[in-house]
């Protein structure tokens, strides 16, 4: 996988400054729109179960200023919200995922087909793309729609998952420009009409660029992955500080491939976001 980074499992979970909202707004989507970010197969229980434990043990020993332990109760001092580790309403892995602002996805073996496959997942700020479309699939079935990832790496990810060893997690970064900084964006994917309320003078304004941090780990019991997604949305308008950044920014989209371009829907204001990022690089 490109860009992969050995992970400090110190520095598995984020929480930022945006913890308590992005909590809250996890809450309200598994109350209003559960079963479109939140789905579970039945092997998936004791993977499930083990990153629940996992997180429990990590989180008051890493954030003793957000997190404490009493017993079975975990304590966010935070938000005031009380966990019981050992209930039985909800599932492992959906109460997992209430307690990181990280979306939450376990991969398992499947030995008849020798793939990885999605088996559960708390998924409340996807980045153009449905929980219910991935469900089940194996790796390169989940990546269908990247261009060129059958094709030159499909087979090196198969690869990667099977030699992944627990004591050896993984990170890396993906990127997207947007224009709707919504955290929750099921859609979206290959859009092309040009979009006019977005020009080479606003776009600093207008855009926003969404950044996901990956991370990957085996886990020791039950031997599934784990994939975790932090989603960060800052302003591009904060570039204007960071010229240097505008200019990598500006190049890494003039030498990216069409087809990429498009699956990540740039086309709409591509010649708006590059003159933006020529101007702010003092290009």
């Amino acid at each position: 996988m490109a860009g992969l980074q050995t992970l400090d499992l110190q520095d598995w979970i984020e929480p930022d400054e945006r913890f308590a909202s992005e909590l809250a707004e996890k809450e309200r989507l598994l109350r209003e729109r559960h079963t479109e970010v939140f789905s579970v197969f039945p092997e998936a229980l004791d993977g499930s179960t083990e990153v629940l434990e996992v997180l429990a043990d990590h989180l008051p020993a890493r954030f003793p200023t957000l997190y404490r332990r009493e017993g079975d109760t975990l304590c966010n001092l935070l938000t005031q919200q009380r966990w019981n580790l050992s209930q039985q309403v909800l599932h492992p892995l959906d109460l997992a995922g209430r307690l990181v602002q990280e979306d939450l996805c376990l991969m398992q073996h499947d030995p008849a087909s020798n793939m990885y496959r999605l088996v559960g997942a708390s998924l409340c700020f996807p980045t153009r793309w449905r929980l219910a479309d991935k469900m089940g699939k194996p790796l390169t079935a989940i990546h269908d729609p990247v261009p060129g990832y059958e094709e030159q790496l499909a087979s090196t990810v198969d690869r990667f998952f099977e030699r992944l060893r627990a004591e050896k997690p993984v990170w890396r970064i993906n990127w997207g420009l947007i224009d709707d900084p919504t955290l929750f964006q099921p859609t979206g994917h290959g859009r092309k009409g040009l979009n006019p309320d977005i020009t080479s003078e606003n776009a600093g304004e207008k855009l926003w660029v969404r950044m996901e941090r990956q991370t990957l780990r085996r886990l020791p019991r039950t031997q599934d992955v784990l994939f975790t997604i932090r989603v960060h949305i800052r302003p591009l308008q904060q570039l204007l500080s960071y010229p240097e950044r505008a200019a990598t920014l500006a190049s890494a989209i003039r030498g990216m491939p069409e087809p990429l371009r498009l699956y990540k829907s740039l086309p709409p204001f591509l010649e708006a976001v590059l003159a933006w990022l020529d101007r702010a690089a003092g290009t």
